[in-house]
């Protein structure tokens, strides 16, 4: 959420801001906003003046009779400042619906970018940054993950369909073993770099949602429950962030960082048609996260080492990926900048998404009104969100990147001491 401050001193920032992302229609909520705010304050200065003229006539009346004066001029002035309450009353209503109105808006305007976040009008615009490792070669054609794990028998989608619909599965054998690995590896990585380990609820009610992102866009891809204010996560960020809602921390408790474990349910509304075979995406995945809450002169570095973790992760198992710098056009509403990194897969012959590494700078903490104190009062905290890994694509990069010619499957060297000693992922044989 943005400062309203920042419309009525600076509107040209947020005008600028909203033209890089060719968001023509926010464009035009800014002289909405600035019309709501004069009339607002409008309002606001006629009920201080009403609540002056109260305590004045008050004063007026108690010096009448202490001089014992004419009662008619007494009951004259009680008659007028009678009246005071109930226009007052009306004027605060009327601020209140304002201010409703105002904070509608406010709620939906997009973060603001930060200055070398790179112009684009999507993603094909978005800019490659670096690659890590090397590209693997196959003497051989290497299979997709959706034949690898139908060969090996160490997945069942056709089953989890029938009970759950599309897009969810059932993990097999080493497959299953292969996921809690990845597991248990993110959370050793993490604790080696003094981040706390949280499991947090898999639901979180509207007030709390409202917090941490924009529901008029992010709603369609979520899970509501049924007559209960309740929506399933679709990430760990956001419940690790709300925890702190409607706080004022104490100084010396910043930095705070947490490595989050969860499953995300997600209805991945917009995607119908893509990813529909295998388990790259899914309703339902697990995902280690990372989440940084700190001070505003901290984020832009710890938004460094948030996707340094990240890189470093990846690079341990082994992969080939590259990080991206999200463009204007493809960077969403809360985000003051993104990177994302994406990994090789050799048999689709392209890079996808694996992770994403948000700073929100105070969007987020505005929304939950978490602050810290300071001698000179209290600030807003800067948040920030960093995929570990999402098992499932992973898991996908893991198998067709590590795949033998005899169709087995080599585990990388760092998950082999949480695979019961498994080290190679051949055919599983029972039902």
């Amino acid at each position: 959420m943005l400062d309203i401050d920042l419309f009525r001193k600076t509107p040209q920032v947020v005008r600028a801001d909203l033209r890089k992302r060719k968001d023509t229609e926010k464009l035009l909520w800014v002289d909405k906003i600035l019309s709501l705010d004069v009339e607002w304050k409008k309002l606001k200065s006629e009920a201080e003046l009403l609540r002056n003229t109260r305590n004045v006539l008050s004063r007026e009346i108690a010096q009448l009779k202490k001089e014992k004066k004419d009662m008619k001029d007494v009951t004259k002035k009680l008659k007028e400042a009678a009246d005071i309450p109930k226009q007052i009353d009306d004027l605060e209503h009327k601020q209140e619906d304002l201010r409703k109105q105002i904070d509608n808006y406010l709620l939906r305007m997009p973060n603001i970018l930060h200055p070398n976040v790179p112009a684009g009008a999507g993603e094909e615009d978005n800019k490659i940054e670096k690659a890590f490792g090397k590209k693997p070669s196959f003497s051989f054609t290497p299979k997709s993950h959706v034949n690898l794990i139908t060969d090996l028998n160490i997945a069942d989608i056709e089953r989890a369909a029938k009970i759950s619909g599309a897009r969810f599965w059932f993990l097999k054998g080493n497959l299953a073993l292969l996921d809690a690995a990845l597991q248990k590896y993110a959370i050793d990585f993490m604790h080696k770099r003094r981040y706390t380990l949280l499991r947090p609820p898999f639901m979180m009610n509207r007030a709390s949602y409202e917090g941490v992102t924009d529901l008029g866009d992010f709603e369609q891809v979520m899970y509501k429950i049924d007559n209960e204010d309740l929506y399933l996560i679709a990430t760990s960020e956001h419940p690790m962030t709300a925890m702190f809602m409607d706080e004022i921390l104490d100084e010396k408790d910043l930095p705070i960082k947490f490595c989050g474990v969860s499953e995300c349910f997600r209805k991945e509304a917009g995607a119908h048609g893509k990813d529909t075979k295998g388990i790259f995406r899914g309703h339902q995945f697990t995902k280690i996260e990372q989440v940084v809450i700190c001070k505003p002169e901290e984020s832009w570095d710890f938004h460094e080492e948030l996707i340094k973790n990240a890189q470093d992760f990846f690079t341990s198992l082994g992969l080939h990926f590259r990080r991206v710098s999200i463009c204007t056009g493809d960077i969403g509403t809360v985000a003051a900048k993104k990177y994302d990194l994406e990994v090789w897969m050799p048999a689709q012959n392209t890079f996808r998404e694996v992770v994403s590494c948000s700073n929100c700078t105070d969007y987020q903490s505005r929304r939950l009104k978490i602050r810290y104190r300071t001698p000179q009062g209290t600030v807003l905290v800067h948040t920030l969100n960093s995929t570990c890994v999402a098992t499932s694509r992973a898991l996908v990069a893991i198998l067709e990147n590590f795949q033998q010619k005899d169709g087995s499957i080599k585990v990388p060297d760092v998950l082999v001491p949480y695979m019961n000693g498994v080290s190679i992922i051949k055919k599983h044989v029972f039902v």
